[in-house]
């Protein structure tokens, strides 16, 4: 087997970047990119900590981020698993960075910065949702902006190919299967729609 070990022979394997590769980086919101940010329902957030990296979907059901000023994001912790992977990262090492889709397009927007964790109580009222305010606000510090190559969205064919989900493992089948049997799967996967309806805030 043969691996890269140096950045000079990466660098040799490629072309070099082309001009709009770099000139779409920004170190702000342009208005064009805030107005594409604020339309966005869905988000990875990746973290990175003494314990690892880690990568995870955030959503919700208008924009997933608030836009506080050109160089800031809020984003509300929703509910979740309370691993809180993600936030412990945050805490600890605070680099970041948020990958922004939206269905049907083709564009990917990433900012790469800083975040950091507020609890601050007027923060957090001014997300309530159905009587429930996050426990804490994702403060993200934009360090830069821009969007991705389109050619990962168009080989996958993410938007154009349908529903692809039959026959897919459940949540409950991998639990089945890390636990070999101990763990009842099919309950689970039954019991989860109306379990995530009810503690979706």
């Amino acid at each position: 087997m043969s691996y890269v070990s140096d950045v000079a022979a990466l660098e040799a394997l490629y072309d070099a970047p082309g001009g709009a590769s770099l000139t779409k980086v920004a170190p702000a919101l342009t208005p064009a990119y805030a107005r594409w940010i604020e339309r966005a329902r869905f988000a990875v957030l990746s973290t990175v900590g003494p314990d690892g990296v880690d990568a995870t979907p955030r959503g919700d059901d208008g924009p997933v981020v608030r836009i506080a000023d050109a160089r800031t994001l809020l984003m509300p912790d929703w509910r979740g698993n309370n691993r809180l992977d993600s936030l412990r990262n945050i805490v600890r090492d605070g680099r970041a960075s948020l990958m922004f889709m939206i269905a049907g397009s083709d564009t990917v927007i990433r900012c790469n910065g800083s975040a950091r964790l507020s609890v601050d109580a007027a923060l957090c009222a001014r997300f309530v949702r159905k009587g429930v305010a996050p426990k804490c606000v994702i403060e993200f510090s934009i360090a830069e902006v821009y969007f991705q190559c389109a050619r990962a969205l168009l080989r996958a064919g993410l938007w154009r190919n349908g529903d692809c989900s039959d026959g897919l493992p459940t949540a409950g089948d991998f639990l089945a299967e890390i636990t070999e049997g101990g763990f009842d799967g099919v309950t689970y996967d039954a019991e989860w729609p109306e379990r995530a309806r009810g503690t979706m805030w």
